[in-house]
């Protein structure tokens, strides 16, 4: 039996959402635990009423407005603090949270801890490809800095995460730049360049922005600065696109027959985008698998997101990370 947390308090939805998702996840698998981290009158009812639920009783929530390393250092019976804490302490195997990003990686980092050896852990997210492949990116934003030694820790998590969970045998590595050529990039972007041409880790070269969606790298890197900025332009674009269709869609009674048969791929391209697929980002380099949710997350979001977390334990990701960055634990 695989058991996930799921944080069920602290996203922008009720928690009643987030249980809808996790009894839709119980219901898909059969060999699946829950601990349920949350208020006593939502988590308690719920472990009542569903066989392989168990509750875990915290009274502080983590707000999305609040500092998160102040919050989490403030409040210790937060329901992001305490499933951390469970998972380290072996009650879970994987963490789901859709609360604040912040107070998701600070309650992750110290209570989950990190892989021995693992310098920096990164948010990673696979995007779908025009090629039918998906992309594995990272960093979304987890580390604003980063050295060269960091970067190619990050290409050999990017690399194991896409072994295991995507099944792509030998991975290909490239580097977020501003050309293809390798002479191009900032000094920083350079130094990147040179060490993870140096390093065991798969790299292919320099990929441009172009590149995210296109599938024509396995696994694209990046410090999370400029990771970040790539993964908010890419939602941008995508909330304008659909905002420019809806709009075309009123002009005439054509188009909104053309809009309604396109619908469903809409919105099906809307999930990829999203995360939705996967259920959210996960965060590589810890003890146990932790997917990060969208504060406005959906119950849909939520299953996918716990079935992502338990996938990964049971595809041992941990170990293949360790192992893909030559670390003993």
């Amino acid at each position: 039996m695989t058991t996930i947390c799921v944080d069920v308090m602290g996203a922008d939805k009720e928690p009643a959402v987030l249980l809808e998702g996790v009894a839709a996840a119980l219901a898909d698998d059969a060999d699946l635990e829950v601990l349920v981290a949350g208020a006593a009158d939502v988590v308690e009812p719920f472990a009542a009423s569903h066989e392989r639920a168990r509750p875990l009783v915290t009274t502080e929530v983590i707000e999305m407005s609040e500092h998160p390393a102040n919050a989490v250092r403030r409040k210790k019976d937060a329901s992001i603090v305490r499933a951390a804490s469970a998972v380290r302490a072996g009650e879970a195997d994987g963490l789901f949270s859709a609360g604040s990003t912040g107070a998701v990686l600070t309650a992750a980092t110290f209570g989950v801890g990190r892989i021995k050896g693992v310098k920096r852990p990164a948010l990673c997210l696979p995007f779908p490809g025009i090629s039918g492949r998906p992309t594995v990116f990272l960093d979304m934003g987890a580390n604003a800095d980063v050295k060269p030694d960091v970067m190619v820790q990050f290409a050999q998590m990017g690399r194991a995460y896409s072994r295991a969970v995507l099944g792509v045998e030998s991975p290909r590595v490239g580097l977020l730049c501003n050309g293809s050529e390798e002479t191009k990039g900032s000094e920083m972007a350079l130094a990147y360049h040179a060490a993870l041409e140096a390093g065991d880790c798969g790299f292919a070269g320099n990929a441009e922005g172009t590149d995210l969606l296109a599938g024509t790298f396995d696994v694209i890197v990046a410090d999370g600065f400029t990771g970040n900025v790539a993964l908010k332009s890419i939602e941008g674009t995508g909330k304008f696109v659909i905002r420019r269709l809806k709009a075309a869609m009123e002009a005439s009674l054509t188009n909104k027959i053309g809009m309604a048969l396109l619908s469903g791929s809409l919105k099906s391209l809307a999930a990829e985008m999203s995360g939705d697929e996967y259920g959210g980002a996960v965060l590589l380099g810890l003890r146990a698998p932790v997917v990060k949710g969208h504060g406005a997350t959906s119950a849909q979001a939520v299953r996918r997101g716990t079935l992502s977390a338990a996938a990964a334990v049971r595809a041992r990701l941990v170990e293949r990370i360790a192992d893909a960055c030559e670390i003993s634990e």
